[in-house]
């Protein structure tokens, strides 16, 4: 795939709303890049897009798992970090993957090898700086 050139937060967000119409429940996003690259602000476009009421989306580091929902409250996104697991096949079966977070499309910040086993990835988005407020965006399904 070409990769997208963003100028922006604002740009970054836009193609993750773009992305949005071919999103469908059972995709599972993974989001690599460094850290500030522009993984939430991607995931911020991509949950107005898929229908999210207005709420701040923010990275869910310390709470792993935000859900984001509609003006009907049903669930159009759930957005994983697991940045600072430690463990984590153990949080991840805590948490019940990948039947609890069935339903709707995931998002998932720092994918390891543990969230690969169970939640393959449908969609791979790459973000990677390339200088002052640039970033570079690879998507590949």
């Amino acid at each position: 795939m070409t990769p997208i050139r963003s100028r922006s937060e604002r740009e970054t967000e836009e193609i993750g709303r773009r992305l949005a119409a071919e999103v469908c429940a059972a995709d599972v996003v993974y989001l690599r890049g460094d850290l500030g690259a522009g993984k939430t602000a991607f995931v911020r476009g991509l949950a107005a897009g898929l229908g999210a009421r207005d709420r701040e989306v923010a990275s869910p580091t310390f709470a792993i798992v935000h859900e984001y929902a509609d003006a009907h409250d049903a669930v159009v996104l759930r957005h994983l970090d697991l940045y600072r697991l430690e463990d984590e096949t153990r949080e991840l079966e805590r948490l019940g993957l990948p039947d609890a977070l069935s339903g709707a499309p995931l998002a998932v910040e720092w994918p390891g090898t543990a969230v690969a086993a169970l939640l393959p990835p449908t969609i791979e988005v790459e973000i990677a700086r390339r200088g002052e407020g640039e970033r570079e965006i690879v998507i590949r399904r």
